[in-house]
């Protein structure tokens, strides 16, 4: 969910650059949430003297959240050619999205923006066209390092740019904004390329069909399956729109010469079993994606049986285990060979482990470092190692720390509102909103809606009308709670004096707490409830 803010100079008149602008995924704690996004509150009060936002590889949360926020924001986006591809497609699926200012721009490209300029720098990351920042002013050069690796031999597009990061630090370099995804992790990341030769193995040894579920963004991954499957004499089949979505523009970008082209879902169950691979998405447990439909047997093209081998070319995203788990399940019930990283190096991350974030350092020389992009533990492991590597100042920040780099001590200086936005269906709510704490009340303890007519005197006229859901039927005595519920709204208007009585919101709010009150006696929890009293 990346928003980053470089801001130059007075307290009172500043001009600002935005780096990134992506979404979360909720969670169960969310009910009905779709994303999370930042609150771009306190950039769109300063939006006239917003230069630009600058967007550096295009997995959804750097990039996610543009079409929804951009206009709050205004300005000009600039972004590589795979991501500007990406963030078209996205737009357009979305109705009513807007028509969003683009600027396509190259690694290697300055380009000036008032008093700062910046260049995008090639990085290794696991989607194409990822690129670090150098963004300078008159104060110095601050290196953004976006999400980035550092493999000798990827299987797809530029290695990360030693060279250009060498000159950066010959040159001087304020301070550098850093990844510390897998700072905890020691030595360095195995190259992608040797995951293609493990996959190869696997694709080449199996003697029925191959399914790979892997992110659907992860270019280089998809193109190594292709290759391996040429080699095993496989057709390559597409599962799953998203998947389908990132192939057609990595084709049309030219990421793809060489591949024939791929097997729609609906021929899979034409073509003999030692002579497919299906690439499917819901690496992550995703319960609406290919490879979950294909676990609970239920998917319309795509099937697998005994002797059959599904391989997990990721990482699963901490709190998807229990999600990924049903799937494994479920896959295995069927007779299915499972292969995950534990079994084979069938997946990489894209994120630098000590060792090359110690090159990374060595390249650059920071005065200052700010370790962003991960866990707590994750950043006070890459202060430490910043300190290590003999870097000046570490600043340790919590989101909406506003941080002073120049003149003077770097210090965090300010904190400013960073809440947090809901993607509801088409609507953005904010954080604060009562909506979700509502959901939870109801995902826990159900509704209970009553509505009671009364005339002038306050006497109820005909049959209170009600419906519960969520609620037992029945108590631990096995009476029946709604017949209870239907007592109780009887006996607290009737208890009420007459004076009070004839105020209807006196009336809802006295029945309201004796509904909740009797449940939580008989049943041991406290359901939201709605009285809505009509006078007649």
């Amino acid at each position: 969910m990346n928003l980053s803010l470089y801001g130059y100079g007075t307290p009172a008149k500043k001009d600002w650059i935005a780096v990134d602008c992506g979404v979360a995924f909720a969670g169960p704690e969310l009910p009905g949430i779709d994303l999370v996004m930042p609150d771009p509150s306190f950039i769109e009060g300063e939006k006239k003297r917003l230069r630009a936002l600058i967007i550096t590889h295009a997995h959804e949360d750097h990039i996610g959240a543009v079409a929804d926020l951009w206009p709050r924001l205004g300005c000009p986006i600039y972004l590589t050619p795979f991501a500007a591809a990406m963030l078209e497609t996205k737009r357009l699926s979305e109705a009513g999205a807007p028509k969003i200012p683009i600027r396509v721009i190259r690694p290697g490209e300055r380009i000036e923006l008032g008093p700062f300029a910046f260049e995008m720098i090639s990085v290794a990351h696991s989607i194409p066209e990822s690129t670090a920042l150098a963004i300078t002013s008159p104060l110095g050069t601050v290196v953004h390092t976006g999400d980035w690796k550092i493999d000798p031999t990827p299987v797809l597009g530029e290695k990360t740019d030693e060279g250009r990061f060498r000159a950066l630090g010959d040159a001087g370099v304020l301070a550098m904004i850093g990844d510390s995804t897998n700072a905890i992790r020691e030595g360095s990341s195995p190259s992608e390329a040797n995951v293609a030769l493990e996959l190869e193995k696997i694709i080449a040894a199996a003697k029925g069909r191959v399914a790979v579920t892997t992110f659907a963004s992860n270019v280089g991954r998809i193109r190594a399956v292709a290759e391996a499957a040429m080699r095993a004499d496989r057709q390559v089949v597409l599962v799953g729109r998203a998947m389908e979505r990132v192939i057609t523009i990595a084709r049309e970008q030219g990421m793809l010469e060489g591949i024939p082209p791929f097997v729609s879902a609906e021929s899979y169950g034409y073509l003999p079993r030692d002579k497919v691979v299906a690439v499917l998405t819901g690496s992550q447990g995703e319960p609406r994606a290919a490879l979950a439909r294909v676990a609970n047997d239920d998917h319309p093209e795509v099937t697998l049986a005994p002797g059959d081998t599904v391989v997990f070319s990721s990482r699963t995203i901490p709190g998807n285990e229990k999600a990924v788990g049903a799937i494994v399940n479920g896959l295995v019930k069927q007779g299915v060979q499972i292969i995950t990283d534990r079994d084979a190096l069938v997946h990489v991350s894209g994120h630098p482990r000590r060792g090359e974030m110690e090159q990374m350092y060595n390249w650059v020389r920071p005065q200052i470092a700010v370790p962003v992009h991960g866990e707590p533990y994750h950043m006070a492991e890459h202060a430490a190692l910043a300190k290590r590597m003999g870097v000046k100042e570490v600043i340790l920040a919590n989101d909406g720390d506003m941080i002073r780099l120049a003149p003077g001590e770097p210090d965090v200086v300010d904190t400013l509102p960073a809440a947090r936005l809901f993607k509801d269906g088409y609507l953005l709510i904010e954080e604060a909103s009562r909506v979700v704490p509502e959901r939870r009340k109801l995902s826990f303890a159900g509704i209970v809606s009553v509505a009671i007519a009364m005339d002038e005197r306050g006497v109820v006229v005909g049959d209170i009308q009600m419906d519960m859901a969520g609620v037992p039927e029945q108590d631990a005595m096995g009476d029946d709670l709604a017949d209870l519920v239907e007592e109780t709204v009887l006996d607290c208007v009737e208890g009420l004096p007459k004076a009070r009585r004839r105020d209807p919101d006196a009336v809802a709010e006295s029945v309201t707490r004796a509904i909740r009150g009797t449940l939580n006696a008989r049943w041991g929890k406290k359901p939201m409830c709605h009285v809505l009293v009509v006078t007649v």
